[in-house]
């Protein structure tokens, strides 16, 4: 109530200062498709909507849906320079270095990038990541065959303070990019390089020895590495927490063991236990043995 007036104050949405409330406190929490949807109300909203997506520090595709149109994404991020993390995955049937090159050039500050099975990208897109985004600590690449072994190591010489990197079937890369990758990011926390057969124990062994931090290690399908490579790892990695090695068939218990009694969290179970699963579904049931013994 107006305490002059005696009247009731109507206050409506719009009234509340946009940047200091609004686009800070308010916005922030909704999803983004909502707010794609809000901006149709009337100019005013779209306004708002628009000085909200230049001052957002997060751009997930994710939350407006399975298809998002070029024009829209071209749009919508036209005036950000502040943006932090950056996933494109839902976008991944159309972009191309034209639409991603932009946004990547004027946001200096981005941490996290997932570029995750957009085949239509090229290395220049993850050269422009590595000159632009010095502070990135996150990327994603899983299904980017694209990546090859000059844009990795553009990537290494740059981002030194890269905590995760998903390389997932990027099968161009071998060893050697793998191995520089590792010696120029000794902070990294988990790497997958699953689903490659051109990964061996040498770079296995170098990841091991160069990122002693390293808490997560993806070599599921990585048909070349062998037992001496794992045996490295559990050496050299004492804060491992979890290590994919599905399909690893030279990988077998005599070094998973090592892990095993750490606690380290592995997707194959000890052969003891597999052959209890297995009679069970052969008899329908399984006697009871002591593994403790």
């Amino acid at each position: 109530m107006d305490p002059e007036t005696g009247k009731t104050s109507r206050y409506q949405l719009l009234d509340l200062p946009w940047e200091d409330i609004l686009v800070t406190n308010v916005f922030c929490y909704l999803p983004l498709r909502h707010l794609l949807i809000l901006q149709r109300v009337s100019k005013q909203f779209r306004s708002l909507i628009q000085v909200y997506l230049a001052n957002c520090r997060t751009f997930d595709l994710s939350q407006v849906g399975a298809h998002v149109p070029k024009e829209a994404f071209c749009s919508i991020l036209s005036d950000n320079k502040v943006l932090q993390n950056l996933s494109v995955q839902n976008c991944s049937d159309w972009i191309t270095d034209r639409e991603l090159l932009p946004v990547i050039g004027q946001n200096p500050h981005l941490q996290r990038v997932d570029m995750r099975s957009c085949c239509g990208l090229s290395r220049h897109s993850l050269v422009a990541v590595s000159l632009s985004c010095l502070r990135l600590q996150h990327l994603g690449l899983a299904h980017c065959e694209w990546v090859d072994s000059l844009s990795l190591r553009s990537l290494a010489d740059h981002c030194g303070d890269l905590r995760s990197v998903d390389l997932t079937a990027c099968r161009q890369l071998k060893d050697e990019a793998i191995g520089y990758l590792a010696r120029h990011c000794r902070a990294l926390r988990s790497l997958s390089v699953a689903v490659n057969a051109n990964v061996t124990d040498e770079a296995v062994e170098e990841v091991a020895k160069s990122c002693r931090e390293l808490e997560e290690l993806d070599l599921t399908g990585c048909l070349r590495v062998r037992n001496e490579a794992i045996r490295t790892v559990a050496e050299y990695c004492p804060k491992l927490r979890s290590l994919k090695v599905n399909h690893c068939h030279n990988v077998t218990e005599s070094s998973l063991g090592l892990l095993r009694k750490r606690d380290v969290e592995i997707d194959v179970e000890p052969p003891l236990q597999r052959a209890l699963v297995l009679l069970q579904d052969v008899v329908g049931f399984a006697p009871f043995i002591n593994l403790q013994i």
